[in-house]
């Protein structure tokens, strides 16, 4: 498949739309067919946050194998991703759930100084910050509720192998909420001391697992800001439906 939708904005808020209304701030490049978008835009995701540069879109290629988890890196072409520097349009900054996607955690901390009072922030990131940039990232999580990882990053940020152990470890950072995904076999949820370990939908066709921790994220966001009270109960549910909504997206290619 080639020139396929993709992108981490484009598959969360696909995902988190099944739930309430999502606004995104992303960069394009001049060569982005905005139409692609339609589909979302009208179940109520707001893209007035996205900015179209010149240049081109950010593009990545890669190679699965027949362990659907191993996947090989053909190419990444930042385009005009390279020099992104997020503004948050007026209308954004009065959002009561942010998620900072995968990006540098510079400028995670400066996206979320942009936004007033948010009432929950949950933020992403990948072994790259984490090997180096560790220390603008630690600072970023002494700033938000929660974060997202695999079970690699969380032994990686917390420098234990034992999963239970690196959950706590990175939970003394700052964030009260640590979600680890650990693909086919589920995902661990730690908040408030507690645990709660779900395991993956069952999916027969596995065609595209591109995208799907993203989905997962979506899922999760779009469901827990409609709760009024963001007490366990509600936040495992929440992970129920990240898991569900999640296996949409690796039975087809892209977003499809």
């Amino acid at each position: 498949v080639e020139e396929s939708l993709g992108g981490s904005a484009t598959f969360f808020s696909a995902s988190a739309s099944f739930f309430c209304p999502v606004r995104v701030v992303a960069v394009v490049g001049k060569d982005f067919d905005s139409d692609l978008l339609d589909f979302i835009r009208n179940r109520g995701v707001d893209f007035s946050g996205v900015y179209t540069e010149d240049g081109e879109t950010f593009r990545w290629g890669a190679r699965y194998h027949k362990d659907i988890n191993q996947r090989e890196t053909l190419y990444t072409h930042l385009n005009v991703f390279q020099t992104f520097k997020p503004h948050i349009p007026e209308k954004f900054k009065e959002s009561k759930f942010v998620f900072l996607a995968n990006i540098d955690p510079d400028l995670q901390k400066d996206v979320l100084g942009q936004v007033d009072n948010p009432e929950f922030v949950m933020m992403d990131t990948m072994n790259f910050w984490i090997g180096g940039k560790r220390e603008s990232l630690v600072n970023v999580l002494g700033n938000v509720n929660g974060i997202i990882l695999n079970d690699e990053e969380v032994r990686q940020l917390s420098g234990e192998l034992n999963l239970v152990k690196a959950i706590k470890r990175v939970s003394e950072f700052g964030p009260e909420l640590i979600i680890v995904k650990k693909g086919e076999h589920g995902a661990v949820m730690y908040s408030g001391g507690e645990f709660f370990f779900i395991p993956a939908y069952p999916v027969e066709d596995v065609l595209d697992p591109t995208g799907a921790g993203d989905s997962f994220a979506g899922g999760f966001m779009g469901y827990i800001a409609n709760l009024e009270n963001l007490n366990f109960t509600g936040l495992k549910k929440g992970l129920v439906y990240a898991t569900v909504v999640s296996s949409f997206c690796v039975e087809r290619f892209g977003i499809e």
